[in-house]
């Protein structure tokens, strides 16, 4: 059957992708399987396809036109899909095409129906599987019925929701070909689909079977329902048996008919419990052989099972991997470090080896272990408070692993559970001198690595940076600095629980902490309000800047062009240029190492791209007067100082105590004002040392680059840290690897990273588990009080923020680089969050009403939408 036109499915395999497009390529991959049957066919490869579009006339000038067009044009896309399609279809196929295929046909037995169906080179790949995205046709009849579809399958290359998919995943439309699957239709008693890890929980132990009557098309495009089996360890743990009133079933004369099911027949299974758990077998073996989860199509025929597709399912996150086969559970770090996009190699590698413990990578995001302590029964408690109060949707889905008994062994404590020996630590003093010990002590450490750097190149930069590490992992969880933290968070809570019992006050410490000292974060904002000052009085500089906005800015995804000097210099010619570059580098000089997604090294800095802080410098020149940071802060301070003698004087004049009530107070309010701002400086003071080791890195990078062992400087930030090591020592690159690792990154942006991950690859999802909300309220955690109305803004892009005074801002997370956005707006609405996220304590700093960790709040909040935050009581209301 082989020919240069036509492959026989035994002669292709898996490496053939390219010819035989990824339909075919799996299909001839599954019929080397040792008991696996595939329906007898054939392969018309892509040099047919490019043989007709090479005839095509005008297809050059309608691919430039499609590349053009972005991937939200829909009514363009449409428009110039149909007209690609009828480009192709319109093509004869060529003679010598024609002849091979009716040769193969022939060889096929020349007489019944046949299944054409479209196999794209970009289709069923490990991270796009391209699902339904081209057209097939069951129970073709005849040669010339099959050559006609088969020239519809090339066409169907340009469906519009083909194209759409394509420009999402970043995949160009001139590489893709078209090759045709044509096999025997075989008469199926029951068909459907199998997933070989459940497409809903992503659990890997559990089969998903989806089973009807007749032909599955029915089941795929939804004409009836389908039986739903799930199958762990060869038992059907779960099944729901659907009502079957209507099959498709193939004709003698072509095509396909709906016919009625036999009312006896109509509540009976498609399958019986043994065929289910035997397909559960076929499907483990499959799933063997490729390497990874399968969407499965399937027909069964006289009690045999016949595969016609199978593909990758690249909806699942993937899973940790373990050193061991035990069981663990795994709590998402990008939650707790409010950053939940993917991470380069070269930025999670460098996250794990500063990390104090352990960090598990599973597409481009961290995960921590606490198998361990949810083992244990006396550190169970204090992981499952600390992370409920932190985020409570993680704290219930562990509880609820926990409670399950099925997954966690429980490990008796080696020591019985006790106070610890020896006497205990005293409480830290409400010192102020403290915390700018503390500070200091940090920024002199910055400093020394700077100096130390500066001079290194080549393995012994590498070697600095390395020893390095240690050094900055103990600066994070110094042991003078975690109890001045731990006394700032605990004031705040003793605070809300106290003041909440005795006077009804609720979150009270929301107000009594506003405009503390020392909070670097809340400072950045408020400092970059008086760049707009110096700034404002020069109307060159700012129509400057509004022209920068106006073109859309730099590239943040990329160093280079666009550069701080690229927009500093552009000042220097202009009346108030001079004042407003000293404006901008002085807030550089303190601020420049922060940025979007920050804990990844490889993510653009504000000194790298000054040109993203543009929109948040007009934004405040267009919305605030002169002044505003100053006034901005002292406003907190009054209504700081205001709250404190109300709650105080309230307090004394209560029966029984009061004046002792009162001074534990006072004591709390100034432990906590006096500490919660430092809370945020160790992480500042971590993301200022690993800026130094990333420019030092990128200068080594420009050196590899000039000796030729690398394409591009930003190569780097698809290597992890010791294979970075290996590059600057060998002189040697995998560059195959890195565009590997390209692929990959762009593919993990698609994942929603889960916040409780198991290693059977079961997603935990927690609930609030609440009912005193409104109905159709969007329940979350009440983080920031008060209770506000305004028009929801949903931002994913701090660069592209359009906001107004009075605005809510709704973002997927925020994490320090959002600060200058708070001063604008009057509430604040995030997906993922906590108590004491960056978020959260800058929320309250400012007073904004808040209510973090709403699930699906941009998808749910229409951009524009009217709402009120409750952020007292932990809820979002959409107004009508």
């Amino acid at each position: 059957m082989s020919g240069r036109y036509v492959r026989g499915l035994r002669e292709v395999d898996p490496t053939q992708r390219e010819l035989v497009g990824g339909k075919g390529a799996h299909l001839g991959g599954l019929t080397r399987l040792d008991g696996v049957r595939v329906p007898a066919g054939f392969c018309v490869t892509t040099d047919a396809f490019r043989r007709v579009t090479a005839l095509a006339s005008g297809l050059d000038g309608q691919l430039d036109r499609l590349a053009r067009l972005a991937p939200t044009d829909r009514a363009a896309i449409g428009v110039l899909s149909a007209q690609l399609r009828r480009t192709i279809e319109g093509v004869t196929v060529p003679d010598d095409v024609a002849t091979e295929v009716t040769r193969a046909l022939e060889t096929l037995g020349g007489h019944g129906g046949y299944a054409v169906r479209s196999s794209a080179t970009a289709e069923d790949l490990p991270t796009a599987s391209f699902a339904g995205q081209q057209d097939s046709y069951l129970n073709v009849v005849g040669p010339a019925a099959v050559l006609r579809q088969i020239s519809r399958c090339w066409g169907s290359l340009f469906t519009a929701r083909a194209v759409t998919y394509r420009q999402r995943n970043g995949i160009d439309h001139r590489r893709v070909a078209m090759a045709v699957v044509v096999q025997r239709m075989v008469p199926a008693g029951a068909a459907g689909i199998l997933f070989t890890a459940d497409p809903v929980t992503g659990n890997r132990r559990v089969s998903f079977v989806e089973a009807g009557l007749g032909l599955g098309e029915a089941l795929i495009s939804g004409l009836v329902d389908a039986d739903v089996f799930r199958v762990r360890d060869d038992r059907v743990v779960a099944r729901t048996i659907a009502a079957k009133r209507h099959a498709l079933r193939t004709t003698t004369t072509g095509g396909t008919r709906v016919v009625a099911i036999d009312p006896q027949r109509q509540d009976q299974p498609a399958l019986t419990d043994p065929q289910v758990v035997r397909l559960a077998r076929l499907g483990r073996r499959i799933e063997a052989h490729f390497g990874q989860p399968q969407d499965v199509e399937w027909c069964l025929v006289d009690d045999d099972f016949q595969i016609v597709q199978t593909r990758p399912v690249t909806t699942l996150f993937p899973v940790p991997v373990a050193d061991d086969t035990d069981n663990h559970v795994y709590v998402s770090v990008g939650h707790q470090q409010m950053m939940t996009d993917p991470m380069k190699p070269l930025g999670y590698s460098m996250y794990q080896l500063i990390a104090a413990r352990p960090m598990y990578e599973a597409a481009g995001r961290l995960f921590a272990d606490v198998t361990p302590e949810l083992a244990s029964p006396t550190r169970r408690a204090g992981l499952l408070a600390a992370l409920g109060r932190s985020d409570p949707l993680i704290g219930d889905a562990l509880r609820t692993v926990v409670e399950r008994g099925d997954f966690v062994r429980e490990v008796p404590d080696e020591k019985p559970a006790g106070p610890p020996p020896g006497p205990a630590a005293p409480p830290v003093e409400t010192d102020p001198e403290l915390v700018t010990e503390l500070i200091t002590r940090i920024d002199d450490a910055n400093a020394a690595l700077r100096r130390e750097i500066r001079t290194k190149s080549g393995p012994a930069l590498l070697d600095v940076i390395r020893t390095d590490f240690p050094r900055l992992t103990r600066m994070m969880i110094d042991p003078r600095s975690i109890p001045v933290i731990m006394a700032g968070m605990e004031a705040v809570w003793w605070l809300n629980e106290h003041l909440q019992e005795w006077l009804g006050e609720r979150n009270a410490a929301d107000l009594l902490t506003q405009s503390v000292p020392h909070n670097v974060t809340s400072e950045m904002g408020l400092a970059l309000l008086d760049v707009a000052d110096a700034i404002r009085p020069y109307p060159e500089v700012v129509a400057f800047l509004s022209r920068v906005a106006d073109d859309g800015g730099p590239d943040r995804e990329h160093d280079g062009p666009g550069g701080p000097d690229d927009l500093l210099a552009g000042l220097d010619q202009l009346a108030g240029g001079r004042e407003a570059r000293v404006a901008i580098v002085s807030w550089l000089d303190r601020y420049g190492m922060r940025g979007v997604g920050e804990i990844d090294i490889t993510r653009p800095r504000w000194r790298e791209r000054p040109a993203m802080l543009v929109p948040l410098i007009l934004g405040n020149i267009r919305n605030f007067a002169p002044g505003a940071g100053g006034r901005h802060f002292e406003q907190g301070l009054r209504t700081a100082r205001d709250k404190e003698r109300e709650v105080l004087e309230r307090l004394r004049a209560l029966p029984d105590g009061g004046a002792d009530k009162a001074d534990r107070t006072k004591r709390m309010i100034d432990r906590a004002r006096t500490f919660v701002g430092y809370r945020e400086y160790p992480k500042y003071g971590m993301v200022t040392r690993t800026f130094a080791y990333k420019q030092a890195l990128l200068a080594e990078a420009d050196r590899l680059v000039a000796d030729g062992v690398l394409r591009d400087r930003e190569d780097i930030w698809y290597l992890t840290f010791p294979e970075l090591d290996e590059v600057v020592r060998t002189r040697r690159v995998d560059d195959g690897l890195i565009r590997r690792r390209m692929a990959d990154h762009r593919s993990y942006r698609a994942l929603t990273p889960p916040r409780v991950l198991t290693s059977e690859g079961e997603i935990v999802a927690g609930t609030y588990r609440r009912d005193d909300v409104p109905v159709g309220a969007l329940v979350g955690l009440a983080v920031s009080a008060g209770t506000v109305e305004g028009r929801a803004r949903v931002v994913r892009d701090v660069a592209q923020a359009d906001l107004e005074p009075g605005d809510i801002l709704v973002t997927p997370y925020t994490d320090p680089s959002w600060t200058p956005l708070f001063v604008t707006v009057a509430g604040l609405v995030t997906e993922v969050g906590g108590l004491m996220t960056h978020g959260a304590v800058i929320a309250r700093e400012y007073g904004l009403p808040a209510v973090v960790g709403v699930v699906d709040a941009t998808r749910l909040i229409p951009d524009g939408q009217r709402i009120r935050v409750h952020g007292t009581d932990g809820y979002v209301e959409l107004l009508p």
